[in-house]
């Protein structure tokens, strides 16, 4: 859902009849105010809102919905004046702006670019919580005999490293493995590595 926030009902009206005619579902809301009250929204895909509106701006609404736990993308409406307001607001973690008058084909991409960026940093974000939780998993010996497979070393080097027998670092490896949900070690460090680089 693509939610719309502007004071001005006409510019309200066009978006949501663009938005539709595009096969994307849309709400409206005349304020910053109105909008805020409904939060939490668990639909929320993405948020169109306007500069200057009566009542609080888009830039006094934004930090709110962040605070709130609102994550998903912004892109403010903006007239030229309010560019630099605009950029601030960028600074401060919206996607994007569009001045007015804007190109009804640019909106509605910019609002898809959005939509699918902030799935790809879910999806991401997700997948960096699940691999912290399966490393939390992980008793101290275990830490340390991964540490040494990322490292490339074999069992008995393992074994002589840690001066545990080479069947425990074969245990312990297989424990790894198994709680890290890689197949072999190849698997783990390409795995680790991604989290190392974040």
């Amino acid at each position: 859902m693509i939610h719309i926030v502007d004071d001005d009902e006409a510019i309200r009206d066009a978006l949501a009849f663009l938005f539709a005619s595009r096969g994307l579902d849309s709400q409206v809301w005349p304020s910053g105010e109105a909008f805020l009250a409904a939060q939490p929204l668990g639909d929320c895909a993405c948020v169109i809102l306007d500069v200057r509106m009566g009542g609080l701006s888009g830039p006094e609404v934004f930090p709110r919905l962040r605070a709130a736990g609102m994550t998903a993308p912004v892109i403010f409406l903006t007239g030229h004046a309010d560019v630099p307001i605009a950029v601030e607001a960028l600074k401060a973690g919206a996607f994007d702006f569009l001045e007015k008058p804007f190109n009804d084909n640019q909106i509605v991409d910019l609002a898809l670019r959005a939509i699918d960026q902030h799935q790809a940093d879910e999806t991401e974000a997700a997948q960096q919580r699940d691999l912290a939780a399966r490393r939390a998993s992980l008793s101290g010996r275990e830490e340390e005999v991964m540490e040494e497979m990322l490292k490339g070393a074999l069992n008995k080097q393992i074994a002589d490293t840690l001066n545990i027998a080479i069947r425990t670092v074969e245990v312990h490896r297989s424990r790894v493995l198994q709680k890290m949900g890689a197949r072999n070690g190849i698997e783990l460090a390409t795995m680790m590595n991604g989290e190392t680089k974040r």
